[in-house]
């Protein structure tokens, strides 16, 4: 298994520009690298569009795995899952929501003890798990310094992980 994971912020814009970028990174890591797994946190808009360009892709690629790594209090549901879910949502809710789906979830009991430290701690655990890490981040220097997608960016960096970084 060659693993790649995501990180961003939260608030990431979702730009066809983005989008594409992410693609060309993404599909090259396929076709080049022989990266099959992709592993995706739940907690960013970032998360959302690579996990969007991989089901994509995946159409091309049928062999390539999508991941969910959570922590507490956050929900994933299996391929076959989602269309089902969202209805309910839409029935509830009143709300047209996307419903991502992965062919693996990964929780862990150690992870879900850290309390508030949680996130940081998955994010370290998909850093572990992967070859490549794609980040994206702000091109102004105005990144906070509490910023979890700083913190896996020099995680990565620490465990000399491959970082492809794009800006939006």
């Amino acid at each position: 298994m060659k693993a790649c994971s995501f990180f961003g912020h939260r608030d990431t814009p979702q730009t066809e520009e983005l989008k594409q970028k992410v693609r060309e990174i993404v599909e090259r890591l396929i076709a080049e690298e022989g990266v099959d797994t992709f592993l995706f946190g739940s907690r960013s808009k970032f998360d959302e569009l690579c996990h969007i360009v991989v089901t994509e892709l995946k159409e091309k690629y049928p062999d390539i795995c999508r991941i969910a790594y959570l922590c507490r209090h956050e929900t994933a549901c299996l391929v076959g899952a989602g269309m089902d879910l969202s209805e309910t949502i839409k029935e509830v809710t009143g709300r047209n929501e996307r419903v991502l789906e992965y062919e693996e979830i990964k929780k862990s009991d150690r992870i879900n003890a850290a309390g508030s430290t949680c996130y940081v701690e998955r994010n370290q655990w998909m850093i572990q798990d992967s070859r490549f890490v794609i980040v994206y981040m702000r091109k102004s220097k105005e990144v906070d310094e509490k910023s979890g997608t700083l913190h896996a960016y020099k995680f990565a960096q620490k465990c000399g992980k491959e970082i492809l970084v794009v800006h939006g």
